[in-house]
């Protein structure tokens, strides 16, 4: 006993006469006692995270983030302005809530922008309450995955939707007077345009996110 530690016996030397089978197991037997309180060690940090555990919690702030994105650029979408028509100035007023395909990608992203919070509080929780992993059954990575899933095809259903109108509003309508818009609403158009953008960009994170849910399943 040294510094009121307890320190493990060193083995035997083997013998000046000992056979190359001997001096193995007597190295075997040195290796295994200098790793003997490494099971220890690993039942104390149980809670620790993961690399797994690493890049779910990243995907989930990256689709929080970029549905985030997505909806605040969409809700402070609206221009007040005029444009001439026929020869006549004509006031414009634009807001996001004038189009069913705007309102429908707003409704997505911020249905996309609770379930990652959720998920990230739950999460938090697992790992400095439970201390147990992120993802911690097989019945709950397949629950996730569904989630996943299902908000990917969301959000590209609903970028798909608002990019048709956005696309109306910037190059009017062919063979009529239906001039572009977006000439004299320019703030409301790039606002509507950088939306749709990072609801694509939501849309692949949430598909790497079921890719990561996969992972997981073929793993455990």
């Amino acid at each position: 006993m040294m510094n009121g530690h307890k320190t493990e016996p060193a083995p035997p030397p083997p013998p000046p006469s000992a056979t190359p089978r001997q001096l193995t197991e007597a190295k075997v037997m040195a290796e295994e006692n200098g790793r003997q309180v490494e099971p220890c060690v690993r039942s104390k940090t149980g809670g620790t995270l993961t690399k797994g555990d690493v890049v779910v919690l990243t995907l989930r702030l990256l689709c929080m983030a970029t549905s985030v994105t997505a909806m605040s650029f969409m809700v402070t979408a609206r221009q007040v302005s005029a444009a001439s028509f026929y020869g006549f100035q004509v006031q414009l007023h634009s807001k996001w809530s004038f189009s069913y395909s705007f309102e429908y990608l707003v409704g997505v992203t911020a249905t996309a922008t609770a379930y990652s919070l959720l998920q990230l509080l739950i999460a938090g929780t697992r790992l400095l309450v439970k201390k147990s992993p992120v993802i911690p059954s097989r019945n709950q990575a397949w629950l996730v995955f569904a989630g996943d899933q299902i908000l990917a095809y969301a959000m590209m259903s609903a970028g798909s939707a608002a990019s048709g109108v956005a696309n109306l509003n910037r190059t009017g309508i062919r063979h009529t007077a239906l001039p572009n818009f977006c000439k004299s609403l320019d703030s409301f158009c790039d606002h509507v345009a950088v939306s749709i953008a990072f609801t694509f960009f939501s849309c692949v994170m949430y598909a790497a996110a079921a890719v990561q849910d996969v992972i997981w399943l073929s793993t455990h």
